[in-house]
């Protein structure tokens, strides 16, 4: 084996809960620290005058100012949407018809599936993301390619074939009974190798009927340790649309959680305008939300209630929603949870955003014990930032009057180009 490597520079511990605590407290920026990396994962963390007495046969690599963070966890996304990214002028159900589902029927060809998700993979690692939640298309290869690409590069992903059985093109949907079953094979296919999760991925109660809901729910019910994505509440006029497919729902959540598809473990993107009920039952479970706000504005959703939904106890993630979202960076969309938050009136502090990004949405996969935090034991994913990247966001960072604001800096108008080197499993990728 190797000898261990020590990477020091400026550290980023987490702490606590940056929501439920001061800020600055929930997270440390510690200056001269350092984390040794071994077999993957990191074996210490602390002061680097202590890592080098303690670990005399590392092999130092020494980033200076740049903060060592932990790798993002993108919490909500759509390789498949990667080519059509930032596709102008449409909403939700307009958005889907004009530019997801002809893409999406591209990929019953294994080649092209292999092509965009080792291109989607090699964005991602370029932004300093090291975790992304998936959905894919109806087509097993689609699974398997995104599967196989990031296995190949030692990442922690989940993913999970997309279930559709109405209100989808010809090509694009499937059956209850076909959606179970291709389900269940790549689920007992990939399930827990190596670093990687299947999440079960009804794509929204709109393109599944509900025997195919039902059908998703007996899965979840059969697997429980698995998640379970979908989408929630993202446009008043999915809303009305679901309220008219589901006439004797409650309301849209209902439309879930009467076919098994509620749980402690479920993902539910987007969950702008929930209602009271929905909320409750929500908190009461112990299910995560994820806020996807380069999306939400993008086509036109609205604006996530994060500062009430967190006071309020609920499991909130980050993400992107690549492409719905317009930009493959966790950055930009830190960015952006702060100008939607400067909209409801309560601004987000630089360790709320970055917490988000890695700690939040770790948590929000039920991974947080592994990844989105530095600390010993922990996987060795990490994403290496330099606050001074451009000559704008570096002569910012240097009227600083302390490292959250030269951090504050960054997200607001860092790129790829802040993101110094990406860590995945102990490798510099």
């Amino acid at each position: 084996m190797p000898d261990p490597t020590l990477l020091t520079g400026r550290v980023l511990r987490t702490l606590a809960d940056p929501f439920s605590t001061a800020p600055e407290s929930a997270l440390r920026i510690e200056t001269d620290w350092g984390l040794v990396l071994e077999g993957g994962q990191i074996a210490d963390i602390g002061p680097a005058d202590t890592l080098r007495r303690d670990w005399p046969r590392v092999t130092e690599i020494a980033y200076g100012r740049d903060l060592i963070c932990p790798g993002f966890v993108d919490a909500h996304a759509h390789f498949p949407q990667t080519a059509i990214i930032a596709s102008w002028g449409k909403r939700l159900i307009d958005w889907l018809n004009s530019y997801t589902f002809p893409e999406e029927t591209r990929f019953a060809d294994p080649a092209y599936a292999a092509e965009i998700a080792s291109r989607y993979l090699d964005l991602t690692a370029a932004n300093g993301t090291t975790t992304v939640c998936s959905f894919c298309t109806i087509h097993p290869a689609s699974v398997d390619a995104l599967m196989e690409e990031a296995r190949q590069r030692g990442q922690r992903i989940v993913a999970g074939r997309t279930c559709m059985d109405r209100n989808a093109p010809d090509g694009l949907r499937d059956t209850a009974q076909t959606a179970y079953d291709e389900s269940k094979a790549l689920l007992e296919a990939w399930h827990g190798v190596d670093r990687l999760s299947y999440a079960i991925t009804p794509r929204f109660s709109p393109t599944s009927s509900p025997e195919q809901l039902a059908a998703m729910g007996a899965l979840w019910a059969e697997h429980p340790d698995c998640l379970m994505q979908t989408h929630l509440s993202e446009q008043t006029d999915e809303i009305a649309w679901v309220k008219s497919l589901y006439p004797e729902a409650r309301d849209y959540l209902d439309t879930y959680e009467a076919h098994g598809l509620l749980g402690p473990n479920g993902l539910y993107g987007h969950a702008i305008h929930l209602e009271d009920r929905e909320k409750d039952r929500l908190k009461e479970v112990g299910a995560a939300l994820v806020h996807c706000p380069t999306s939400n504005t993008f086509i036109g959703s609205g604006l996530f209630d994060m500062a009430g939904l967190k006071a309020a106890g609920q499991r909130v993630g980050l993400a992107t929603d690549t492409g719905g979202g317009s930009s493959f960076s966790m950055l930009r969309t830190m960015a952006a949870a702060y100008e939607v938050g400067q909209l409801r009136g309560t601004p987000l502090h630089a360790a709320q955003l970055i917490w988000l990004a890695t700690a939040g949405s770790a948590e929000a996969l039920r991974m947080g014990d592994r990844i989105g935090t530095l600390a010993k034991g922990a996987e060795a994913d990490l994403a290496i930032l330099d606050l001074s990247s451009t000559p704008a966001i570096a002569q910012r960072a240097d009227r600083a009057e302390d490292a959250w604001e030269e951090l504050f800096a960054t997200i607001m108008m860092g790129d790829d180009r802040a993101v110094r080197a990406t860590w995945i499993g102990g490798r510099a990728v």
